[in-house]
């Protein structure tokens, strides 16, 4: 409810007049896409942010973009604290607490240490990206420092949102633009809680240095997909002329690794995703619906998530009843919520391309593409969005809210509903595969 007004509120001070360059009033449904994409910090848009909005408009979006970022990571990370500590309660005296790491208790303190974390990255940021776009290419001082801003908030909320109309491929060869935005975007996407136990890490001199299992699989994922998306960006587009083609050595491997991080959710883009092969397209997309770390402000079902249904593979090719990783048993009750998670977002992803595919003569790849970045909120387009008609732009805003939010209630509703049966029916097993 709290994102769902927060997408109202925006789209009605997007409707006023002095939120556009023009003299006319934005249209309801362009107001109502560009504040869901914003809220949700999705990145889509259907008309340039730059030439389009004023600068009041311009403000409302990085507003919008702050609040449902820094929304986004506390709400999931209280949700993770709360439904941790009741299973961690119940489940104490078999396993031991792995929840253990803030009390119920310290809320506040978990939601200021949220906003101490973002004002950090977006700070840092926004001085490095201004000292470039003033220094180097000779912005004005107020200008790069609105520039360095606004990219600042969009990289580390993995917004995608650019007042470039052709986003970074104008600073595709920059890496002083392009890396700390990466970084950035890492950094978002990882989430507080491996924040949080990444600074304990530093503190505990001489003591035993533990990290959760979620963090083992949150850093150790989001380092695997990052190889796997930059080997695939340079091997299908290292000889595309209309993306790395021309390109040098240097810079096509500050593109490849550029553009293997924007999937993760961000949705910046120094490359054309409109003249990238079918091939890469597909590769994003499946980097895309994983998304980032939960609790972060990164989209998709998540790297953990995707980590449990490798480890239930793995587990069951080698004929073992239970699965276990990183000296730990993950239960039943995590294993059927990864699964849930999965198979909800696969079909809303499945039952929005179907419905483009009926109204728009668009081809699956760029359909399933944008459908794809509206649920796991990236942002990353093959620039068909703003031709979508008004119901096909509704579809992707449906995705766009129940992507920023579903997982997360999801997860935690599945979590906190947990009861026991007074009875079992007799086993059957029925012909699988």
């Amino acid at each position: 409810m709290a994102f769902a007004a927060l997408i109202l509120l925006g789209t009605g001070l997007l409707s006023l007049p002095f939120a556009v360059e023009s003299d006319e009033r934005a249209p309801f449904m362009t107001a109502l896409f560009t504040a869901a994409s914003a809220a949700s910090v999705t990145g889509l848009a259907v008309e340039d942010t730059s030439s389009y909005w004023s600068l009041p408009g311009e403000v409302t979006i990085l507003l919008l973009i702050q609040v449902g970022g820094f929304g986004v990571m506390a709400l999931a990370t209280v949700l993770a604290l709360v439904t941790g500590r009741r299973l961690g309660l119940r489940m104490t005296v078999y396993t031991g607490s792995e929840a253990k790491g803030v009390s119920l208790g310290e809320v506040r303190q978990l939601v200021l240490g949220v906003l101490y974390v973002t004002l950090l990255f977006e700070g840092a940021l926004s001085v490095m990206l201004t000292l470039r776009w003033w220094l180097t290419y000779d912005l004005p001082f107020a200008k790069a420092l609105y520039t360095g801003v606004f990219h600042a908030v969009s990289a580390f909320n993995n917004a995608g949102f650019s007042l470039y109309a052709d986003s970074m491929e104008g600073f595709a060869a920059d890496p002083w633009i392009t890396l700390p935005i990466a970084v950035a975007v890492i950094a978002g996407g990882l989430g507080f809680p491996v924040w949080v136990e990444l600074w304990r890490f530093t503190r505990r001199r001489g003591e035993s240095r533990h990290w959760s299992l979620h963090a083992k699989i949150t850093v150790v994922m989001t380092a695997v997909l990052l190889a796997v998306g930059f080997v695939a960006f340079l091997a299908l587009e290292w000889n595309n002329p209309a993306t790395m083609g021309g390109m040098s050595l240097r810079e096509r491997l500050l593109t490849g690794f550029f553009q293997a991080v924007m999937p993760r959710t961000a949705g910046f883009n120094s490359l054309d995703f409109g003249e990238m092969n079918t091939q890469t397209l597909l590769v994003t997309d499946l980097l895309m619906f994983i998304g980032g770390g939960s609790a972060g402000t990164a989209g998709g079902i998540k790297v953990t998530t995707f980590a449990i249904l490798l480890l239930v593979v793995y587990a069951n090719v080698r004929g073992e009843p239970t699965i276990h990783v990183a000296g730990r048993r993950l239960g039943h009750t995590t294993v059927a919520q990864a699964t849930t998670v999965t198979t909800l977002a696969m079909g809303a992803v499945l039952a929005a391309t179907l419905t483009l595919m009926v109204i728009t003569p668009f081809t699956l790849d760029r359909i399933l593409f944008e459908t794809v970045s509206a649920f796991a909120t990236v942002g990353l387009s093959t620039g068909i969005t703003a031709d979508l008609p008004p119901l096909g732009q509704g579809v992707l805003v449906f995705l766009m809210f129940i992507g920023r939010i579903g997982p997360i209630t999801l997860a935690s509703a599945l979590a906190l509903r947990r009861r026991g049966r007074a009875y079992e029916l007799p086993e059957a097993r029925p012909i699988v595969g």
